[in-house]
C-alpha cells in the first residue's frame, strides 16, 4: 500500500486459459479461503473464466496494519490518508500492473463486511474498476443495519460481533457460560456491566457504542451512502427480503446513489434470501418457506454471472433492468424501471380496530385502545428459546422467517388480524407504521410487525396451516423519535404520534390468507431493553432504572393507528 504496509493477496487463475482475462477481487475481514470459495459461491464465475483476487483487509487475519471497524473514509486532499478506498485504488494498481495476461479490467464485489468494501472502492475509484456489486453493506450503522436501528441498540449482535472482531487478528467468538444467551443477556442486567463484568474496556467499537449513545459527528462519519455522488462504475447493489443483518444497507445505496446517477450506473436485486443467502445453495427456501424455484442459482447464474461478464469481458447485451425483485407470496421475479416503484401504487392504509380486527376502513370510534404492561424483567423473545449464541447454534440465519405464533397470545404482545382476504393484495415499496401511543414511563420501545397469516387448513403444505410469516418488522425508541441527534424524555400518559419506516418489500397475500399486526415493546436480546424510564444514556443506566410501564395502542377515529402499504394496482 501507498504507506508501505503490505497486505495479504492471494491470486488464484485457471491453468488452462490462456488469453488476457480480468480481474475479480474480494477483500474481507475474515481471512481469506479461497479453496471454498471457487467450489461453491464462485463457481458460475468460475466456468466464465477471470483471474479471482482474495485479500485480508488491513490488520486482520494475514495482513499487515492496524484494523478499524468498518473504517471511515479518510480525506483524500490528504495523499498519504489511507482508507479502504485507498487500499482498493493501490490493491487493483498494483494487480494491473503485475499480474500476467489481464485485460487491463477489474471488478470487485463482496457480502455484508465485503459489501462495504466493495463501496469503499467506488468513491475515488481505480481507472481500472469497471464492475462492482455491492451486496447486503451497512449503510449506517447507528440509524439501521448491525448494531443500531432508529437509535435502539442491537445488544446481542453488537456484543457478539464487537468481540469477534476485537479479540485479536483473527476471529474470536465470546464464550458464554449457558447455551440460552436470552437468559444470559438477562442476568447481565444494565449494559454498563458488560464491561465491568467481561470486556474490561478492551473492545473498541464497544466503548463506542458507550461514549457515543447518540447520532453524533462520531456515528455520522460512518455514513456510508454520503460519498456515494454520481457513481461512475456501474454497480449492481443486491439484498434479501429476510436479511437478519443488513436489509436496510443495499437498498438505502442503492436509493441514495440514484438520486446523482445520470449515467445510469446503478441496479438493484432483491430476493427471497437471508444474509447472503444468493450466494449459497439453490435459494428454492429458507426456514419452512418453500418460495418454488432455485433463487440463489438463478441470481447467479441469471444476474451476477452476466453483470460481469458484460462489464469486464463484453459479452451479452448488457439489458439489466433498473430494479429485479422476487415477490413473496406469488414466488415470482418482477420488473421495475425504479425502486420503490411510483407507477400502479396506491398507498393504502390498514387499521387497528376494535377487538384484535385488522381493517382498510377508518375507526368511527370516539376513544378506543388497547394496553399492556411491558416489563424490562421480562422482555419478549426476538425468537423461540433457547436461543443459543449468534454465530454458534442454530437459528440466527432464518429468524427473519420465523413462526410469530411463539408470541402470540403473550399479554405483553397485541395483535391485530383481518378477516380471510377474499383477493390478493400485492404490496411493492416502503410500508409505514403510522400509531398513536402513550406510555406510563418516560421512555420506550414500539415494535411493530407486519405478518401474513396462511390459512388455518392449509391443503398444499398441512404442517403450514396458521403460519405466522413476517414480512416486515422493525424498531423505534422513544427518545428518537424527533431526532437521532438529540434524544427527549417522552411524557407519560401522553397520546404521541409515531411514524416507523418498516422499510420497501414485495409481497403478495394471497386470496384465504390474513394480514396480522404485532404490536410490543421489547425484542430481546437482539434489541436491548429499554429502562422505560429516561436517561442521558442507556449504557450508563442503572439496574433500578427498568421500571415496567403501561403502554397504550389507540385505534379511535381521533387517533388512527394504521399501516400505509404500497398496494399495486
Amino acid at each position: 500500500m501507498r504507506d508501505g504496509v503490505k497486505l495479504h493477496t492471494e491470486i488464484w487463475r485457471d491453468k488452462d486459459r490462456t488469453g488476457p482475462l480480468p480481474i475479480l477481487i474480494q477483500r474481507t475481514p475474515y481471512g481469506v479461503k479461497p479453496e471454498n470459495s471457487l467450489k461453491a459461491p464462485l463457481l458460475e464465475l468460475v466456468k466464465d473464466g477471470y483471474i479471482f483476487v482474495f485479500q485480508d483487509i488491513r490488520g486482520r487475519y494475514k495482513s499487515e496494519g492496524e484494523f478499524a471497524m468498518n473504517r471511515p473514509l479518510a480525506d483524500h486532499r490528504d495523499k498519504k490518508a489511507i482508507d479502504e478506498s485507498t487500499d482498493t485504488y493501490d490493491t487493483i494498481d498494483w494487480l494491473v500492473k503485475n499480474v500476467p495476461a489481464n485485460n487491463g479490467r477489474a471488478g470487485i464485489f463482496g457480502i455484508s463486511y465485503g459489501g462495504f468494501l466493495t463501496v469503499m472502492a467506488l468513491v475515488d475509484p481505480h481507472p481500472a474498476l469497471k464492475a462492482a456489486s455491492e451486496q447486503a453493506s451497512p449503510a449506517d450503522i447507528f440509524w439501521n443495519d448491525d448494531f443500531h436501528h432508529n437509535g435502539a441498540f442491537r445488544l446481542s449482535y453488537g456484543f457478539e460481533y464487537s468481540s469477534m472482531m476485537e479479540t485479536g487478528k483473527e476471529n474470536h467468538n465470546f464464550q458464554f457460560d449457558t447455551y440460552d444467551t436470552y437468559e444470559w443477556y438477562l442476568k447481565l442486567g444494565s449494559l454498563k456491566n458488560a464491561n465491568k463484568r467481561y470486556l474490561d474496556g478492551q473492545r473498541p467499537t464497544w466503548n463506542n457504542f458507550v461514549s457515543h449513545p447518540n447520532y453524533d459527528a462520531f456515528w455520522k462519519k460512518y455514513n456510508v451512502p454520503q460519498h456515494l455522488k454520481n457513481i461512475t462504475v456501474p454497480n449492481l447493489n443486491v439484498a434479501g427480503w429476510f436479511d437478519q443483518e443488513d436489509f436496510f444497507g443495499p437498498i438505502r445505496i442503492y436509493e441514495e446513489a440514484e438520486k446523482t446517477d445520470v449515467n445510469h450506473k446503478n441496479f438493484l436485486v432483491s430476493g427471497p434470501w437471508n444474509h447472503g443467502g444468493w450466494s449459497r445453495g439453490d435459494g428454492k427456501s429458507l426456514g419452512k418457506i418453500d418460495f418454488g424455484s432455485d433463487t440463489a442459482k438463478y441470481f447467479r447464474e441469471s444476474v451476477q454471472a452476466p453483470w460481469f461478464a458484460y462489464w469486464l469481458k463484453d459479452e451479452g447485451k448488457g439489458n439489466f433492468p433498473e430494479a429485479l425483485t422476487f415477490q413473496t407470496g406469488s414466488n415470482e421475479w418482477k420488473s421495475y424501471d425504479a425502486w420503490p416503484p411510483v407507477k400502479n401504487i396506491t398507498k393504502k392504509p390498514i387499521y387497528l380496530q376494535a377487538s384484535g380486527k385488522l381493517s382498510f376502513t377508518s375507526p368511527t370510534e370516539a376513544e378506543a385502545y388497547d394496553a399492556y404492561v411491558s416489563d424490562p424483567a421480562h422482555p419478549v423473545p426476538y425468537r423461540q428459546r433457547p436461543i443459543p449464541p449468534t454465530y454458534q447454534g442454530p437459528g440466527w440465519t432464518t429468524w427473519h422467517a420465523d413462526d410469530q405464533r411463539f408470541v402470540d397470545g403473550r399479554p405483553d404482545v397485541l395483535t391485530f388480524r383481518t378477516d380471510p382476504l377474499t383477493e390478493d393484495v400485492s404490496i411493492a415499496g416502503r410500508v409505514i407504521a403510522d400509531f398513536f401511543a402513550s406510555t406510563s414511563g418516560t421512555d420506550s420501545d414500539w415494535i411493530v410487525k407486519l405478518i401474513d397469516v396462511y390459512p388455518g387448513v392449509y391443503a398444499k403444505d398441512p404442517p403450514m396451516g396458521g403460519y405466522q410469516l413476517m414480512i416486515a418488522a422493525d424498531v423505534l425508541r422513544g427518545r428518537f423519535r424527533d431526532s437521532l441527534e438529540e434524544p427527549k424524555a417522552l411524557k407519560a400518559n401522553q397520546v404521541t404520534a409515531y411514524s416507523l419506516d418498516l422499510l420497501t418489500h414485495n409481497h403478495r397475500f394471497l386470496k384465504g390468507h390474513r394480514i396480522m399486526v404485532q404490536v410490543q415493546s421489547t425484542w430481546f436480546p437482539v434489541i436491548d431493553r429499554n429502562p422505560q424510564t429516561f436517561v442521558p444514556s442507556i449504557y450508563d443506566a442503572a439496574d433500578s432504572d427498568y421500571q415496567k410501564a403501561t403502554q397504550k395502542i389507540f385505534r379511535s377515529k381521533r387517533y388512527p393507528s394504521r399501516i400505509v402499504l404500497p398496494v399495486e394496482n
